[in-house]
């Protein structure tokens, strides 16, 4: 195996792993923009190893030598519709976080009425999708809930 034909390197593997990584930790916070980080974070290192997939060698372009010596241009052409995209998700997650800075003062995703009833179930440590009568969904009174939520939230009273 010559030096062309190696496989990605070791620095480049821990890039990819280092990109994704911290991607993946700043999507799962609550704030808009370290979302935004992490969208761009997690798009990068994607786009790197998309890269590493593909064949080393020269530019790929017809006369300039033999087929074996070109580099694959499918993962070159992939990554550069990745950047236009991520680049588009981006504009539009600064946009939605600008939105909502400028309407509340700050970016940070509230909770919804699912996460409040979750938190208010943990508190009473209840376990709500369990169904221990056995009788299904549509027989158990605890399973099903009989008027929206958000009319019960207008009347004043949360449950």
């Amino acid at each position: 195996m010559t030096a062309s034909e190696a496989g990605p390197t070791l620095v480049l593997v821990l890039a990819v792993a280092v990109l994704v990584g911290c991607g993946v930790i700043l999507l799962l916070e609550r704030t808009l923009t370290r979302i935004l980080l992490g969208v761009i974070l997690l798009g990068n290192g994607v786009n790197l190893l998309i890269l590493l997939g593909g064949r080393r060698g020269g530019a790929p372009i017809v006369g300039t030598g033999t087929e074996e010596r070109m580099s694959d241009p499918l993962p070159q052409a992939m990554v550069l519709t990745a950047i236009v995209i991520t680049f588009g998700f981006s504009a539009f997650l600064l946009a939605v976080a600008y939105r909502s800075w400028y309407l509340t003062g700050d970016d940070e995703v509230p909770d919804d009425l699912e996460d409040r009833q979750i938190i208010r179930r943990a508190a009473r440590n209840e376990v709500g999708a369990v169904d221990h009568g056995g009788e299904g969904p549509n027989g158990d009174p605890e399973q099903v809930d009989p008027e929206p939520a958000r009319r019960r939230l207008r009347r004043g009273h949360e449950s």
